[in-house]
């Protein structure tokens, strides 16, 4: 009695202020410094659209792109629970060489193309290619100090310096470009299995389970998550 209970409207402001869960704040920031009112933007891998529901209330028009149909179907499910009508997701390879003019219907050229922890050479080239001058690509990648206890940077880890080079080759002015890192520490080699439990099965398949197994036996006590979050502008 004598609460009043939040309106639909006012939850959906809370989330869209306080941005997606699992997106690094200050990525959040740089995406809504634009005026995104009227663009039209493009998430590729959007997965389960976690970073397209967020941009939808804020945006003219959100289209995802991911290979993964289940990632997809639940997406739009998620799309209609919320009763967004102005995304939509579509399956593709967002790696393919070329533009990304023709994957929705009605499609022209994205005002921003927003990739998070899917990025490669191939997606920042296409990226180039969709681009008008003056709009936006902003990205979170792997950074190289990525779960470096293991020993391997994944093949899609970026360091500042080639990061930059290759935003620049495609025709980008970096705007914004920094390492976000945390490090875990542990008191015990189980303390860190456990929190390691998630990734056993992938990096059991390419030898890093055993690389980061001897880390710990060795001593180590650590467990290390490192992005790069980028902001350029098509010149």
């Amino acid at each position: 009695m004598g609460l009043r209970r939040r309106s639909r409207r006012s939850n959906v402001v809370d989330y869209v202020s306080a941005g997606p869960v699992g997106v690094s704040p200050t990525f959040w920031r740089l995406l809504l410094a634009e005026p995104l009112a009227g663009f039209d933007v493009l998430d590729v891998g959007t997965g389960s659209g976690r970073l397209a529901l967020a941009l939808a209330p804020l945006c003219r028009r959100v289209v995802g792109i991911d290979r993964d149909a289940g990632a997809l179907a639940e997406a739009r499910q998620r799309a209609d629970a919320a009763s967004l009508r102005n995304v939509e997701f579509t399956e593709g390879d967002a790696e393919k060489r070329g533009d990304y003019f023709e994957i929705a219907a009605d499609w022209e050229n994205p005002d921003l193309i927003v990739a998070h922890l899917c990025v490669s050479d191939d997606i920042i080239e296409n990226a180039s290619k969709s681009l008008q001058r003056g709009r936006v690509l902003a990205m979170v990648a792997f950074h190289t100090d990525q779960w470096r206890e293991t020993g391997r940077a994944s093949r899609f880890a970026y360091d500042e310096a080639r990061m930059r080079a290759q935003l620049v080759e495609c025709g980008f002015t970096v705007e914004h470009l920094e390492v976000e890192r945390e490090v875990q520490h542990f008191t015990s080699v189980e303390e860190a299995l456990a929190a390691a439990i998630g990734l056993q099965e992938r990096w059991r398949a390419d030898g890093r389970w055993f690389n980061y197994v001897k880390f710990l036996e060795e001593g180590g006590r650590t467990l290390t998550r490192s992005h790069l979050v980028v902001k350029a502008r098509r010149i």
